[in-house]
């Protein structure tokens, strides 16, 4: 099951978010992998966390961070944990995509081992009712 990180702008999102890779760093015995839209957490997450940003490999739309994200999994068997900041920002805010969206991460989730969270700002009561069934909401 992949996790949601939700909540409207300014509600404390991306400090939970560093947290939890912070975490991750300490208690994975492999790769913790961070991925942001522009160069915003270079500071606050450890170096020992592997940062990539999205802009960087032109990911837009939901299919394309599916893709990159299935990609690291499949060229990292040690990758145990995965953030995506922005999700919405890369993805688009329509309310479908994001239903299919995460219906596709949690099955990549669970056949890559992977434990994937992600920042969504929305509300839990904004989310459609797909993503409540696939998602541990925060």
């Amino acid at each position: 099951m992949i996790t949601l990180i939700v909540g409207k702008k300014g509600s404390g999102k991306t400090k939970k978010l560093i947290e939890r890779a912070n975490e991750a760093v300490k208690t994975s015995d492999g790769n913790v992998i961070v991925i942001e839209k522009g160069l915003k957490l270079t500071y606050d997450i450890s170096h020992q966390a592997r940062l990539v940003d999205s802009d960087a490999y032109g990911i837009k739309g939901s299919d394309a961070l599916y893709g990159f994200v299935s990609g690291i999994c499949a060229g990292n068997y040690d990758v145990t944990d995965i953030f995506i900041d922005s999700t919405l920002k890369i993805i688009g805010s329509d309310p479908e995509t994001l239903k299919e969206y995460a219906e596709k991460m949690n099955v990549l989730s669970q056949q890559a081992g992977v434990k994937i969270t992600q920042l969504v700002s929305l509300t839990a009561d904004e989310l459609p009712e797909g993503v409540k069934a696939v998602a541990e909401i925060i």
